[in-house]
């Protein structure tokens, strides 16, 4: 049995340990605190949500391809174990730099204190709408679990409504999808869309024709991918004309609204009619970043990311280091997970051998740059590995190895693994397409105070897809039934 005296003094040797304080556990707190696990410290990550999200495949779970389940497992289990390492469900809402403080609130609005030695921000990024914060609510983006819930949910239940629909003009409005922003996530969410169409959908309905569905993938770049190289960008562009994706390109969104989105390209401006916008064009630093900048002096990029020294650390702190896509570096690294996850292993590095003792100018942070890659569908993708070109099935049997490699647990990986073989093996199988958001509007629903029990016809006035474009409400099934 452990006496008195061995407690006290345990609790004496916690308490001087070098306390390490963690904000975000996204690729890269989770690979700091990874980095820290034989450290001689005492590790706190905080998040707002509890669980690690891999983001690269948020868009199959909008699609219906994977569970949330299997690209979210919960920060506690991810580090449960590592005996120097606790998670914290709170929000960070100021960062007291001088009296090294995180305060932060529990989900009840609880005041929470989190004194550090040594802080690592890893606040990520959220959508950037160009100065239009309002688009929003017509084009949600993807970056947490919720967004890709209530994208799949307009998704799918753009087709129940074309089913329901009468007007002719109507069933079109439902049934026209725009991906705005032409990168990675929307080439992936384009394909899907398509897949989705002409694949999975088109025996279960008897109303509508799935397959005439218009997806509409437009971009302000010249090219679709445009970070990656030019053959690679036309075979993507060619891929995605066959599966019936209509390419815009140096075409940009000027105004949209819940019917309709308005763009302007090389032969002018246009409104397309499409109830279902999805936005994948930019994206904004943290407000942490912002934050930071303001405690020490400096200023945040058009992006709102906070300049770091080659360390990683803040400019004059040698204790405060940020990672991720809330940062700006020198040489301008690319907003990707490889670059958070090198951030975070090299950062947990430095501070590990710091708090023993090794107070050396370390070496500054060199990015390797392991590729870039996209899927474009079922067995299609392209990839950029350190010089070397893949498309069609080699290009997507490499995706598919990367990935499913960096998913977080064998339990994981393996079902999502089974869930892409059996997507591929029986017609695009979709196992996965709940319709789990009734109302498209729940928080202006909310601020209404009003019932979110409701049958749908009483929220039609919150919801504008549940209304017919010239605003009159939608005829019953009597109504229909009557006038056949």
């Amino acid at each position: 049995m452990e006496r008195a005296d061995d407690v006290t003094e345990n609790d004496d040797r916690r308490q001087s340990r070098h306390r390490v304080v963690i904000v975000g556990g996204g690729f890269g707190g989770v690979q700091a605190a990874k980095a820290l696990r034989h450290a001689d410290v005492d590790v706190t990550v905080v998040d707002r949500t509890n669980h690690h999200l891999f983001q690269p495949l948020l868009y199959q779970v909008a699609t219906g391809i994977l569970s949330p389940g299997l690209i979210a497992p919960a920060l506690r289990r991810v580090l449960k174990k590592q005996r120097n390492a606790r998670t914290l469900l709170a929000e960070v809402g100021d960062i007291d730099l001088e009296n090294k403080i995180v305060h932060a609130s529990a989900p009840d609005g609880q005041h929470v204190a989190l004194p550090y030695d040594t802080l690592i921000v890893a606040g990520g990024a959220t959508h950037a709408y160009f100065g239009h914060p309002e688009w929003a609510e017509h084009a949600p983006g993807m970056k947490t679990i919720e967004d890709a819930r209530l994208l799949r949910s307009r998704i799918l239940g753009a087709y129940e409504l074309a089913e329901v629909a009468t007007d002719p003009a109507e069933q079109r409005a439902y049934m026209t999808f725009v991906v705005v922003g032409a990168g990675p996530t929307g080439v992936e969410v384009a394909g899907q869309l398509s897949e989705l169409a002409h694949h999975v959908l088109p025996k279960e309905y008897r109303t509508i024709d799935t397959r005439q569905a218009r997806i509409i993938l437009l971009d302000g770049a010249p090219a679709v991918l445009p970070p990656f190289a030019a053959r690679l960008q036309r075979y993507t562009k060619r891929t995605l004309e066959k599966k019936g994706v209509e390419i815009r390109l140096d075409t940009m969104a000027t105004d949209m609204d819940a019917d309709s989105i308005t763009v302007k390209g090389p032969q002018g401006e246009e409104r397309i009619v499409a109830r279902t916008k999805v936005w994948a064009a930019g994206v904004q630093a943290s407000p942490l970043a912002e934050t930071l900048a303001k405690a020490t002096g400096t200023e945040v990029d058009g992006a709102g990311r906070l300049a770091v020294d080659p360390d990683c650390s803040l400019p004059g702190r040698r204790d405060v280091y940020a990672i991720g896509d809330m940062v700006s570096t020198i040489d301008h690294l690319p907003g990707v997970a490889q670059v958070a996850m090198q951030q975070g292993t090299y950062v947990g590095k430095l501070v590990a051998a710091r708090a023993a003792g090794d107070d050396t100018t370390p070496a500054p942070f060199r990015y390797f740059d392991k590729g870039s890659m996209a899927t474009i569908g079922a067995r299609e993708a392209v990839a950029d590995v350190r010089g070397l070109k893949f498309t069609g099935i080699l290009g997507y049997l490499l995706w598919c190895y990367v990935h499913v490699m960096f998913l977080i647990g064998w339990g994981n990986r393996l079902g999502t693994l089974f869930n892409w073989v059996r997507s591929l093996r029986y017609a695009r199988f979709r196992g996965h397409r709940l319709i789990s958001v009734t109302a498209s509007y729940d928080e202006d629903v909310t601020d209404e105070h009003h019932n979110l029990h409701e049958p749908a016809e009483h929220r039609s006035h919150v919801d504008p897809r549940a209304r017919p474009a010239d605003g009159r409400d939608r005829p019953s099934q009597q109504e229909r039934s009557a006038a056949s």
